[in-house]
């Protein structure tokens, strides 16, 4: 429902309201216009908008009932008028009632009882801030008029909007006044006046397109058609103030400007409202409108719209002047007191590091106040790197995943040296586990580092707001946080590399936990056992003689024992047996047959040996040594691997080898889970938390140091007045409202 909708009885129980909520409001004005464009909190005010020349001037004029703004052809309002009506109590006597403005500007405020001086002085002030020629500017300007003839009423008459850019204005003029206006008018607790000529088409009216864009369902509007004695004859406005044009819930209201010729002639308000109200009379097709017609209906209309609207908003805006009062405070008090004192100076430093060595154990403990709830934070991400990152990597890893079985073979094959080895050496079993071991400390080191990192950002995180007022102090803090965490880092290494190397230089194969040799060999025989695969044993042919055969198994039996005392490099020439040796030779050929390849040529043997069986001794001898030809070795390759196959005794002693590997490598690596956290935790968390308070002291609480290191900036000395301006502002309206 609409103010117009209001019975008579309701709207004047209204109107004595304003006697009370809108000096509040105005007062808050004045208090929050020391912040200028710093005030965040936006009060309920009436903005007029509309186009140059559209009636905006003479509207106020006649709301105020005397001739203060400036007049001119071109652009007149070129900076925001905060304009204040304060209605003054007539004086009892019956004398002449006194009416004045005040400007905020003016320090201190003094009245002016000449309106003439009035518009002298906003033109002065215009030109000083936006220039003598047309220049526009956003930086309001504050009056207040105090008489009895007006209405409790708080206004911004806004630039008009215009089109072409004259004088010093800008190209994009329009663009800027939009904006400037928009940054009013769209706030939620801004009532918006829109002012149309009656002789242009509403359609187009610059005004009520600009309010519809910040109040698309017309809530906020209240339509003023001006000029509605100019009118084309044969035309009215009365379907535009019924709302039948374009409908807004606040309504429109109706009158009449005086003419330019009234203001040159210096025609009265006075006069000229009664004029309008004579013409209203005079128009039938405007009767049965009259609380929609004049300027006296419209400052009514004003009055009481705006003080429905600020008994609407008032609640909200006490909360969010009592939360704008406890975020300055807030920030008033990060900015701290000013110590001028050396004594005051000490014992502010002392306070910061005490709370910041406080803050760093507190948070390592999990104790801190400030403890996370979404995410592992403090001490709580050094227990998880130890376990979960450091201990299960360790974990993961295979000790014999980077040995095959060759390497293995290899290693006990170079232990043996020149001579073949009846049992397993010991050897090639310590070499192996060293070597896995030393994999034990990059991955210890790493966890080392890991936690150093952890320990710097706790102590950024530990670092106050407090500090932020002296960014020399807490620039040299970090700096001796951070040395002091790097010398607790470099302890734990060294220590972490000592316990490396003391599981490297001692292997200690009587360890409880040690499988053993007698078990090892056990498990090794089980499963090189349960692996063994039978393959099916060809039977010979029927061309072989029975005794051929098994000469032939007692030649591979000793190829095998030859190749295992050969370390197992096994030749490819076959050594003859007795048998061999024994058995006649086939006719047409000699016992000499099976060394024919030590000798040289073939063909012509035969006849050589029948020749030497017919010379004498000694003739024949020297004949064969003569005939005998030389015997050339392989030159062996410059890398020799074993064998690709593996005899059963070879994989059993593989399969030992890696039991006793993989048996060793848990003893240690769980002697490495246990003492390398205990020596980070030592070396670098417990000792940086002992003794960082010590540390502070002797690094920065000096008296040579103290002064330097208290030094604010000037950007912050300038902001905590601020803040202190800002809050003395907040408490003055939190008392007003």
């Amino acid at each position: 429902m609409s103010v117009d909708d209001l019975p008579p009885s309701s709207a004047s129980a209204v109107t004595p309201l304003g006697s009370s909520v809108i000096p509040i409001v105005n007062k808050l004005q004045d208090i929050f216009a020391q912040l200028g464009s710093q005030s965040t909190i936006a009060l309920p005010q009436v903005a007029v908008v509309g186009s140059q020349s559209s009636g905006k001037s003479s509207v106020l004029e006649a709301l105020v009932g005397r001739d203060f703004l400036p007049r001119g052809n071109d652009i007149c309002t070129r900076r925001p008028l905060r304009l204040q009506l304060v209605q003054t109590k007539p004086s009892s006597d019956g004398g002449s009632d006194e009416e004045w403005g005040e400007f905020l500007h003016h320090d201190p405020v003094r009245r002016i009882y000449d309106f003439s001086e009035i518009r002298r002085e906003i033109e002065a002030e215009t030109n000083r801030v936006s220039g003598e020629n047309k220049g526009v500017s956003d930086i309001p300007i504050g009056l207040k008029i105090f008489s009895p003839n007006v209405l409790d009423i708080s206004l911004v008459d806004l630039p008009g909007i215009t089109k072409v850019p004259v004088g010093d204005q800008p190209s994009d003029i329009e663009a800027r006044i939009r904006t400037m206006i928009l940054t009013y008018i769209k706030e939620p607790s801004c009532l918006i006046l829109a002012v149309s000529p009656a002789n242009t088409d509403l359609a187009n009216s610059d005004a009520l397109q600009i309010a519809g864009n910040a109040d698309p369902d017309g809530h906020r509007t209240i339509g003023v058609i001006t000029k509605l004695d100019i009118m084309d004859r044969g035309t009215d406005a009365r379907n535009h103030l019924l709302g039948k044009t374009i409908p807004l819930r606040l309504g429109y209201v109706g009158v009449v400007n005086r003419s330019q010729e009234d203001i040159l002639m210096n025609r009265s308000i006075k006069d000229a409202l009664v004029a309008e109200e004579k013409f209203f009379r005079s128009r039938p097709v405007y009767s049965g409108l009259t609380d929609r017609l004049g300027v006296p209906q419209l400052a009514k209309k004003l009055n009481q719209v705006l003080v429905q609207h600020i008994k609407a908003l008032l609640p909200s805006l006490k909360s969010r002047i009592n939360n704008a009062l406890f975020a300055t405070a807030k920030e008033y008090e990060s900015y701290g007191d000013i110590t001028e004192s050396r004594g005051g100076q000490g014992a502010l430093l002392l306070s910061f590091i005490t709370k910041y060595c406080e803050a760093y154990s507190s948070t390592l403990e999990g104790k801190s106040k400030e403890m996370s709830t979404s995410e592992l934070s403090g001490g709580a991400r050094i227990l998880y790197i130890f376990q979960s990152v450091f201990v299960k990597s360790l974990e993961e890893v295979d000790p014999c995943e980077d040995l095959t079985a060759d390497d293995i073979r290899t290693a006990i094959q170079n232990a043996t040296g020149p001579r073949s080895a009846l049992f397993v050496p010991d050897v090639p079993f310590e070499v192996l586990v060293r070597r896995q071991i030393s994999r034990l400390l990059d991955p210890s080191l790493q966890c080392a580092r890991f936690i150093f990192d952890e320990l710097v950002k706790i102590s950024h995180q530990c670092m106050m707001k407090e500090l932020q007022r002296f960014p020399v102090l807490q620039k040299r803090m970090d700096e001796v946080i951070g040395n002091f965490l790097r010398e607790g880092l470099e302890p734990s290494q060294a220590m972490i590399r000592d316990l490396i190397e003391m599981e490297m230089d001692y292997i200690n194969t009587s360890h409880p936990n040690f499988i053993g040799g007698t078990k090892a060999v056990e498990q090794a025989m089980q499963t090189v056992k349960s692996s063994r695969i039978p393959h099916p044993v060809a039977r010979p042919r029927d061309t072989v003689e029975p005794e051929r055969t098994a000469s032939s198994g007692s030649q591979i039996k000793t190829r095998s024992f030859l190749g295992r005392q050969a370390n197992g490099i096994i030749t490819d020439q076959a050594v003859p047996t007795a048998a061999d040796a024994e058995r006649p030779a086939p006719a047409g050929s000699t016992s000499w047959s099976g060394f024919s390849s030590i000798f040289r040529g073939s063909d012509g043997q035969a006849a050589a040996k029948n020749n030497l069986l017919n010379k004498p001794f000694s003739e024949t001898t020297q004949e064969v040594y003569q005939n005998l030809s030389t015997i050339y070795l392989k030159e062996p390759p410059t890398i020799l691997k074993s064998s690709e196959t593996h005899s059963e005794q070879e994989s059993v002693e593989i399969e030992i080898t890696k039991l006793l590997l993989k048996s060793y490598y848990d003893i240690v690596r769980k002697n490495v889970e246990d003492l390398v956290p205990k020596a980070i935790m030592h070396f670098l968390v417990n000792y940086t938390k002992r003794e960082l308070h010590n540390v502070f002291i002797e690094k920065l609480y000096r008296e040579n140091l103290i002064e330097e290191l208290l030094k604010e900036p000037d950007e912050l000395a300038i902001k905590r007045k601020r803040t202190q301006e800002t809050l003395r502002i907040l408490q003055q309206a939190n008392r007003v409202s």
